[in-house]
């Protein structure tokens, strides 16, 4: 595989060269091609046939894409991964969206008009902690607005009202970005205080809240990259002053952002976040239970130990939901539940089920 992609890099750069002098490229298309090998003039023609199929598009993400453009994307073996080609002579691994957006995470409670869907969950029935991968290789992280939350602006109760996110001062029309990637829920003027809002759903749960804005760029139900503007900061709804009202939410419950990231430096404080049924609390912000984490270690050594446990099964051909579960002492209920699938999902080849 690597050869293939280093094969097409090279072919990349035949073919971005002759672009750069749109006059000649007629010209010396056919010199170019010459110049390579059989196999990878034959990159160069299925690049070329892309173009011609789809408009280059301009993409934005954590990743120092300016001025960048995909030129194609590539089969990696792994339905779940695929290789992007850059106009810069570079390529990455990225996360199959098409497999992403398959995930029932993006149907249950889906609604593009209620704000908060989650009415019919039970809380009760919560583990106490639930471990969420915010992060990997192959996924991104944007921090939505860098710049220091504001002293009153924390996680917690303020005034006669419960402030459920964090405020972050900035210029009206300064972009804001999405934290990572996701389907956007909701995208509209929120009476109830929010103002221009945008709520964006990410594959492993979590929802980010984006308020106050003066401009929306995005769409419901309309897929966004981590680091894709997705409005303009402004003071709409209930404010005082420019700024962003950042909220997350995991099923419908707020926890304090600044668990996850440190908005000062941009950073993702962790890759993994140990979600713990008590940060629900309005009270429970960053600071305030930070000791009682540290006596909690050993605790929080014992929830890592049982994820560490935790055990998966690479799909191979033929296999089906019935002939798993069997293998690994277990039912479709449950490997549907650790999921986030159907019984009747395809099921894909070269693609992890988590099945304990």
């Amino acid at each position: 595989m690597k050869k293939y992609c280093l094969t097409c890099m090279a072919a990349v750069a035949a073919l971005t060269a002759a672009a750069a002098e749109p006059q000649a490229a007629e010209k010396t298309d056919s010199l170019h091609v010459a110049a390579l090998s059989p196999e990878e003039a034959a990159a160069v023609d299925s690049i070329a046939a892309l173009r011609l199929r789809l408009a280059p598009k301009q993409i934005e993400s954590i990743f120092d894409t300016n001025d960048v453009v995909v030129l194609d994307t590539l089969d990696s073996g792994n339905d779940a991964v695929q290789v992007v080609l850059y106009s810069n002579n570079t390529w990455k691994y990225v996360r199959n969206r098409e497999v992403a957006k398959d995930s029932t995470i993006f149907e249950k409670y889906w609604d593009t008009k209620t704000l908060f869907p989650y009415k019919e969950v039970d809380m009760s029935s919560m583990p106490q902690s639930v471990v969420i991968d915010l992060i990997d290789s192959l996924t991104g992280y944007h921090c939505p607005y860098q710049g220091s939350v504001h002293p009153r602006g924390k996680y917690g109760p303020r005034r006669r009202r419960q402030h459920q996110g964090v405020d972050l001062p900035l210029k009206t029309g300064d972009p804001v970005y999405a934290t990572f990637c996701g389907r956007v829920r909701i995208s509209e003027y929120n009476k109830g205080g929010y103002g221009n809002l945008v709520i964006i759903r990410h594959d492993n749960g979590l929802e980010t809240y984006y308020g106050h804005l003066s401009e929306r760029m995005v769409e419901p139900n309309q897929w966004v990259e981590a680091g894709q503007i997705i409005g303009l900061g402004g003071s709409t709804g209930r404010s005082t002053g420019p700024h962003l009202h950042f909220e997350t939410r995991y099923y419908g419950q707020s926890f304090d952002p600044e668990r996850l990231i440190d908005f000062k430096n941009g950073i993702l404080s962790r890759e993994t976040f140990l979600l713990k049924k008590s940060f629900f609390s309005i009270y429970s912000n960053a600071g305030q239970d930070f000791d009682d984490e540290i006596a909690n270690e050993e605790q929080d050594k014992k929830e890592a130990a049982e994820k560490a446990a935790m055990k998966y099964h690479r799909i191979k051909s033929g296999d089906t939901l019935g002939a798993i579960a069997r293998r690994y002492g277990t039912t479709v209920n449950n490997i549907c539940r650790m999921n986030n699938i159907k019984s009747t999902t395809v099921l894909r080849i070269g693609r992890s089920l988590r099945v304990r």
